[in-house]
C-alpha cells in the first residue's frame, strides 16, 4: 500500500500516542506465566503485540482483548501446554526472543516461525546462552535463524556476559533463569532498556541489579497484576521530531513513558537545542510517565555514540531526519545493531533520505548527516520496516513537494493510527 505525504505549514495540537510496545509484550507474557488474573490497560493493539497474544493462546493461556484492554488468566509456568500448532511470531523480534526464554524451560516440544524479515534476524545471541542453560534448540544456521524447534526441560542457572547491550537477550535469559536451578546473571557492555526488570519486580520477583549486571534466583513464581501501559516514547519520537522541524508548530504528547533507559531521544533533542518541556511527571507500575510539549526549534548538529545508543537505537531513523534540519554535521556512530533490525537501517535510512535530497552518507557503524538541507519530494519505501515508513512520513512533512511512501502497511506493527494522528495535527 502507498501513502502520499504533502508538505505542511504547521503542526499543532495534543495527541496520546499508542501504548508502549515493549511493555505491552511483557505484560502479556508475564501475565501468562503468573498465577491469577492480570489486567492490562493501554495495551498496544499493533501487529507485533497481537502476535504475542496469539502465541500464548496457542500455549494454552486464556487471553481476552477489547481494544487496548487485555485480560490474561495465568496458571503459572505449569499452565503452559505443548502447542498443537506452530507458533507464528509474524514480524516480532521481541515475541521471538523473549518467548524462547520461556519455551526453553518447559518440558514439551514447540516450533517457532516468523515472516521473511524474522527469518533473516540473528537468534544465536539468544539460543546460544539458552542452550548453555540446558535448553535444546535447533534451526537453520545451528539455531541462528527461524524456524526454530525447541525442546525445553530442566535448565540450570548461568553467568553470562552478553557481547551486545540488548534488552531482548537479557530478558530471554532472565525469563529462563526464573525456572532454572540456581542463580542466573547477565552482564551487558552498556545498560539496555530495563522494562523486564521493572515489571518482574512489580509481579513479585526478587532481582538484584549491580550497574550493568542483573541477577535472578530460580524457581520463583509471579503474581498477577494490573498493568497500566504508558505511551510509547519510540512512537512519540516521530512527533517530537516533527514538532521541532516543521515551522510554526507546537505539539503536546500525553502520558509518554519516560524510562531512563529509553530517553536517549530526549537527550538528543535537548543537546541539539530543541524547545522541549516536560510536565506532569509521575510513576506508575515502576515506570516514569510525563507529558511532553515540543515546538519549532533552531537546531545544531551533535555527535551521537557510545552508551546512549542502546537508549535510542529504535529512534535513529527519525533522528536522521531531525539531523537533516540541523546546522552542521551530525555523526551517529557505534550503531552496528541497526544492521540487524527489520531492515539494515543504516542502508535504508541513508538510501531513502538521499532520494529526498538529504546530504547523508553511511559509515560502517552509523551515518553522517550534513545540514540543514531543504528536502525535496520523491518516491521512497519503508521496505516493510515500520520505523523507516514513519521516518519518511516526517521527512515528507518538511519536504518542498509530495513524498510517496510504499509499503506503509508495515507501520501497523507499532502505530496503527499514525497517519490519523498526523492529520489531526495539520
Amino acid at each position: 500500500m502507498k501513502k502520499v505525504v504533502s508538505p505542511v505549514q504547521s503542526l499543532n495540537g495534543s495527541i496520546k500516542v499508542p501504548g508502549d510496545k515493549s511493555i505491552s509484550h511483557r505484560a502479556v507474557m508475564f501475565g501468562a506465566i503468573a498465577n491469577g488474573k492480570t489486567t492490562i490497560e493501554g495495551f498496544l493493539p499493533g501487529a507485533d503485540c497481537l502476535s504475542t497474544i496469539s502465541c500464548f493462546r496457542k500455549l494454552g493461556v486464556q487471553i481476552e482483548r477489547s481494544g487496548d484492554e487485555v485480560t490474561v488468566y495465568g496458571n503459572g509456568w505449569e499452565g503452559l501446554k505443548e502447542p498443537d500448532e506452530i507458533l507464528d511470531v509474524g514480524n516480532s523480534g521481541t515475541t521471538t526472543r523473549l518467548m524462547l526464554g520461556v519455551l526453553g524451560t518447559r518440558p514439551f516440544h514447540s516450533v517457532v516461525i516468523g515472516d521473511e524479515s524474522i527469518g533473516k534476524r540473528p537468534m544465536a545471541r539468544v539460543t546460544d546462552p539458552l542452550k548453555a542453560m540446558g535448553a535444546k534448540i535447533d534451526g537453520r544456521g545451528e539455531g541462528n535463524y527461524t524456524p526454530l524447534a525447541v525442546r525445553g526441560g530442566e535448565t540450570k542457572g548461568i553467568t553470562y556476559e552478553s557481547p551486545v547491550a540488548s534488552a531482548q537477550v537479557k530478558s530471554a535469559i532472565l525469563l529462563a533463569g526464573l525456572q532454572s536451578k540456581g542463580l542466573t546473571s547477565v552482564t551487558e557492555p552498556f545498560k539496555s532498556r530495563d522494562h523486564t526488570e521493572r515489571m518482574l519486580t512489580a509481579f513479585g520477583v526478587e532481582l538484584k541489579e549491580d550497574n550493568t549486571t542483573v541477577s535472578v534466583r530460580g524457581l520463583q513464581t509471579l503474581k498477577a497484576q494490573h498493568v497500566l501501559v504508558p505511551g510509547d516514547i519510540s512512537s512519540a519520537a516521530f512527533f517530537l521530531v516533527a514538532g521541532a522541524i516543521v515551522k510554526n508548530s507546537s505539539i503536546t504528547l500525553t502520558n509518554v513513558g519516560m524510562n531512563e533507559t529509553r530517553t536517549g531521544i530526549i537527550d538528543v533533542l535537548n543537546r541539539m537545542g530543541a524547545h522541549l518541556q516536560i510536565n506532569n511527571s509521575k510513576v506508575v507500575n515502576e515506570e516514569k510517565i510525563a507529558d511532553l510539549t515540543i515546538s519549532t526549534s533552531k537546531l545544531s548538529s551533535i555527535e551521537i555514540g557510545g552508551e546512549i545508543i542502546p537508549r535510542l537505537i529504535d529512534e535513529i531513523p527519525v533522528i536522521a531526519v531531525l539531523a537533516t534540519q540541523a546546522n552542521g554535521t551530525t555523526v551517529i556512530k557505534d550503531a552496528e545493531e541497526l544492521k540487524v533490525k527489520e531492515t539494515n537501517r543504516i542502508d535504508t535510512v541513508v538510501s531513502q533520505l538521499k532520494k529526498l535530497g538529504a546530504n547523508i552518507e553511511a559509515t560502517e557503524d552509523g551515518m553522517m548527516i550534513h545540514g540543514p538541507t531543504k528536502l525535496t519530494g520523491g518516491k521512497v519505501s519503508s521496505f516493510g520496516d515500520h520505523r523507516i515508513g514513519m521516518a519518511m512520513a516526517i521527512a515528507g512533512s518538511v519536504a518542498s513537494e509530495e513524498v510517496e511512501i510504499s509499503d506503509v502497511e508495515a507501520i501497523d506493527v507499532s502505530y496503527p493510527n499514525f497517519f490519523d494522528h498526523l492529520s489531526e495535527l495539520i
